[in-house]
């Protein structure tokens, strides 16, 4: 099965992204790694280029910023890059901050293999673990999705939607199968300085200007009541130099959490049945 990866990228240095782990992260199982990166004000353009990698295609792309609101343009730039992508059996879509498991490859695999001949699989959907903080909490709250669709056909009709979390297919949820790999999730893991700036620069794409003055604060802080659990496995090979240079505490304390009963009675259902009531599923889960 040939696997093409693809990822869209503007300001990456200065947003202070892991796109050069994400990207690693995907290159062993992928033939080739597409990479569109938009006008940038750092030198990301560059350092991608610089990568000695053959499988790693870097081109460029002039966002319309006129479509910025609601982070249409995040849609619009993916269906762009998704038009230029090489003939594939599967595309592997990751954002900027999306890491893969190096133990999880093997899952991977199989889960194209299995289903590469079946026609009412259009998608694949991987199990997300948010961190939060720091390296060493998971966000579980119902804010914070739990599954989302990262592998897709390269099939006519399949498009980025909204604002790029997810996709369609001629305006329907994609049909999925769950596969039990793992997308690590650090876009809350930075510097709270240089959190603040990815917010600020983030905002961009789903507000005007207006709104983005009235609403971003000058400093940032990482919230202390969110719902969070410490993470007692491992983070993935390509993760570990920047894991080492984490140089910032956060502090938080599990026993100092208070929820409403009505949203700890729903958590206490999901953590026993793995059932989450009400849960919004940007896909249609097919039977196994």
């Amino acid at each position: 099965m040939r696997v093409v990866g693809f990822m869209i990228l503007r300001n990456g240095i200065l947003m202070d992204y892991p796109f050069r782990e994400a990207i690693a992260s995907a290159l062993p199982i992928c033939d080739a790694f597409y990479v569109s990166v938009g006008q940038s004000e750092d030198e990301t353009y560059e350092a991608l280029r610089a990568w000695q990698d053959s499988r790693l295609v870097v081109l460029r792309s002039e966002w319309d910023l006129h479509h910025r609101r609601g982070g249409e343009v995040l849609a619009r730039e993916t269906n762009k890059l998704m038009r230029q992508l090489p003939p594939a059996d599967w595309l592997l879509y990751l954002q900027a901050d999306e890491v893969l498991h190096e133990e999880d490859y093997p899952k991977l695999r199989e889960a194209t293999q299995r289903y590469g001949s079946d026609s009412q699989v259009e998608g694949i959907v991987l199990r997300y673990l948010h961190f939060y903080g720091d390296y060493e909490w998971i966000a579980v709250s119902r804010k914070w999705y739990r599954r989302e669709v990262r592998i897709i056909r390269p099939w006519e009709g399949i498009h980025s939607y909204r604002d790029a979390q997810g996709f369609r297919r001629y305006g329907r949820k994609i049909r999925a199968q769950l596969v039990d790999a793992r997308v690590f999730h650090y876009g809350w893991v930075r510097p709270p300085e240089k959190q603040q700036e990815k917010i600020r620069r983030l905002h961009y794409y789903w507000h005007d200007d207006a709104w983005i003055v009235r609403h971003t604060a000058q400093t940032f802080s990482y919230r202390t009541d969110e719902l969070l659990e410490r993470f007692t496995g491992t983070h993935p090979a390509v993760m570990q130099n920047r894991i080492q240079r984490t140089h910032w505490r956060f502090e938080y304390d599990p026993a100092s959490v208070s929820l409403p009963w009505s949203e700890r009675f729903l958590h206490w259902i999901e953590k026993r049945t793995g059932w989450r009531p009400g849960e919004f599923r940007n896909y249609q889960l097919l039977s196994t």
